[in-house]
């Protein structure tokens, strides 16, 4: 074998990192390891090595910081540098930097930097190695391994099942035995969101209602000692009065579909369950409203609501959380036959309130509205539901944070924590009576579904829209429109549907299970 500082030299330069290869061969093993490296906290300090790039390098007798000392420049946040045949049981070696060790919480970013710090550096590391078709990937847990999970499995994911050549599969494991639990659960989490992305990227005529549902229903069958699912099929939803959620189905050859899952977790069956409800528009193309063509194919994940909900309570029955959960999901697509809505149209929610629809594109209130009538049945302990339902709210806050309205301090105060805790985060949102008498004075109805002005405050209008369908104590409505695909905004999401806020929901979730 050269010597590790000659072998350095025959660095091969990449735009993200320097590649050095003491054999050409070396690129075709099958294992790899990911190992964390600190940006140096003084100007004439060194890069820090974590507990187990520590290790590895001793095992080198210091070659491993040899190596990174001749390869270039010091190794900032998310960029990462790949080293081969460095070691006999793992070939590939990719460093990836975590920053500074001093990063941690940050109020004013409302998340813990030093998470999001963990996650993209698995997520890169694991991503290079995947590139050079290595399947076993040992991932270090860089002082949180429920982070790194989180980053090494979201990171991996690509819908690609359609597709003749796809990315190599790749077993991420922890390197290491210490937080094996915490990694556990982090694979957890990031399958959970991994369901939701999987959802909300299949094209519309993969994902009907019928399927999403039978979906769910496969991945909680091995549960089925704590878990039961009930696919309500078009006759229970007549038969319940929900003529909203009908007014929409009814335009589309594909029949609707309301999904109703219960989760035992509790100390008894009596506890006042947590419900979840989510806006499961399996393909949106406005109705008669139509939709401009260009973007319109993204619609197909315009269930994004429906693939969070039932994804977190997928991943909190895996978990065995303590508390008891339903989640609600009312499935259908929104299209322009003649069967279809017409604006002016007036329908009757299952609470009695009629609706005068002015725009048939503003449909995701009208399948909340009874669903979350539906849901004050359940005598649930709070009521969270999750919709992408506005352009306004990408309009006011991007892709940064998911729009909160609530009623609830002590539910918004649940929520802010747990998008604190997976970097995931949530915003809280005026719910005015300002906007509610925008709705409310109707020519026609009880309700408008869209307002007197269309253009103001979209997002406000139609969380007070859905508030004149909650007479519970703790509600939260979350518009997830913004969050709902990723360009580049999140490091270790590839492009495509994010599956986002699941993991703040299963999070949170977790939290109150604290309080039982």
């Amino acid at each position: 074998m050269l010597p590790l500082r000659r072998a350095a030299l025959w660095g091969l330069r990449r735009d993200h990192s320097r590649a050095l290869s003491l054999s050409p061969t070396h690129r075709d093993a099958q294992k790899g390891l990911v190992l964390g490296v600190y940006e140096q906290e003084q100007e004439d300090g060194g890069p820090s090595f974590t507990e187990s790039a520590e290790a590895f390098d001793r095992s080198l007798s210091g070659g491993l910081r040899e190596l990174l000392a001749v390869s270039g420049p010091a190794l900032k946040r998310g960029k990462s540098r790949i080293f081969y045949g460095v070691h006999k049981d793992f070939p590939s070696v990719v460093l990836v930097g975590l920053g500074k060790p001093s990063a941690g919480v940050c109020a004013q970013e409302s998340w813990d930097q030093r998470r999001e710090n963990i996650r993209a550096a698995a997520a890169v590391g694991c991503r290079q190695l995947q590139e050079l078709e290595v399947s076993v990937v040992e991932v270090d847990a860089c002082g949180d391994a429920q982070a790194a999970a989180e980053g090494a499995v979201l990171g991996l994911f690509e819908y690609d099942e359609l597709k003749q050549k796809k990315k190599t599969a790749v077993d991420a494991r922890l390197h290491g035995s210490s937080g094996a639990a915490d990694w556990h659960r982090g694979v957890l989490y990031a399958e959970g969101q991994n369901l939701a992305r999987h959802l909300m990227e299949a094209p519309a005529n993969y994902v009907t209602p019928t399927a999403f549902a039978e979906t769910i229903q496969q991945r909680l069958s091995p549960l089925s000692d704590k878990v039961t699912v009930h696919m309500r099929p078009q006759s229970w939803i007549e038969d319940h009065q929900m003529g909203a959620f009908l007014s929409v189905s009814k335009g589309s050859e594909e029949p609707p579909v309301f999904l109703e899952i219960h989760y035992r977790g509790g100390p008894s069956a009596s506890q006042p369950p947590l419900v979840l409800v989510g806006k499961g528009v399996t393909f949106d193309s406005g109705g008669i409203s139509l939709k401009p063509s260009s973007g319109m194919d993204a619609m197909r994940a315009d269930m994004g609501g429906a693939a969070t909900v039932c994804s977190a309570v997928v991943t909190a029955a895996a978990l065995n959380l303590p508390l008891n959960i339903v989640g609600l999901a009312p499935l259908c697509e929104n299209m322009p036959s003649g069967k279809a809505n017409k604006p002016g149209d007036v329908v009757r929610a299952k609470n009695g309130k009629t609706i005068q629809i002015d725009n048939t594109d503003a449909e995701g209130r009208l399948i909340l509205a009874d669903a979350l009538c539906y849901a004050h049945s359940l005598n649930p302990r709070a009521i969270v539901n999750a919709a992408t339902l506005t352009g306004a709210m990408d309009v006011a806050l991007g892709s940064a944070a998911a729009g909160v309205f609530t009623n609830s301090d002590w539910l918004w105060d649940h929520l802010q924590k747990a998008g604190a805790v997976t970097g995931d985060r949530v915003w809280r949102m005026p719910l005015f009576q300002h906007y509610t008498r925008q709705v409310t004075e109707s020519q026609l109805a009880d309700l408008n579904n869209v307002g007197k002005y269309s253009r103001s405050g979209g997002a406000c209008t139609a969380a007070a829209f859905l508030r004149e369908f909650v007479s519970a104590p703790h509600w939260a409505h979350l518009d997830i429109a913004g969050v709902m695909s990723n360009k580049d905004e999140v490091p270790y999401l590839r492009k495509g549907m994010s599956g986002r806020p699941t993991r703040t929901l299963v999070e949170f979730a977790a939290g109150l299970s604290r309080e039982v």
